[in-house]
């Protein structure tokens, strides 16, 4: 099985499409002569939702601890936005049909549940220290001496010509 068939067996990969197609059919109930919901609200859904499983596969695609943890953020701040910006088309008169804003937020209240345990599922051995500080695993800190400084490295053993 390739890695691509792999990342589109995940469960949490799984939900990220259910939301996106919510997302899609949420979007046609919006008028189109509502140009404010169209520029703001409909734009920047389409935007999170598109963005979830792209950062899902990113970082299915890699194995350090950091990166994953950066993607793992990225897609919480868009599940996020994406439950606010459905919470507010509740308050529009515009919107009819109130079932998507629904059917979307337990959605996404589901996805929320798939995504906890599979952060906790990333290596946390699997690591280069962040020296932002942001995305270190349990027990690192920006602060503390990369391990990597102590790992002698001289080019010419690698490279003739330099």
């Amino acid at each position: 099985m390739s890695k691509h068939d792999e990342i589109k067996q995940m469960p949490l990969y799984q939900k990220a499409e259910q939301i996106l197609k919510i997302i899609m059919g949420l979007v046609e109930i919006v008028p189109r002569e509502n140009e404010f919901l169209q520029e703001t609200t409909v734009r920047f859904m389409m935007e999170n939702a598109f963005l979830i499983p792209a950062k899902i596969a990113g970082a299915a695609g890699v194995g350090l601890y950091d990166i994953k943890m950066e993607n793992a953020a990225i897609i919480r701040k868009a599940a996020r936005e994406l439950y606010v910006q459905a919470g507010s088309l509740r308050f529009e008169e515009d919107i009819t049909d109130k079932d998507y804003i629904e059917l979307l937020r337990n959605t996404i209240d589901e996805f929320r549940l798939l995504f906890i345990d599979w952060v906790a599922s990333f290596d946390v051995w699997d690591y280069i220290k962040d020296s932002w500080g942001l995305f270190n695993p349990p027990g690192v800190n920006a602060h503390d001496k990369d391990p990597d400084d102590d790992i002698p490295f001289d080019p010419n053993d690698f490279f003739d010509d330099i």
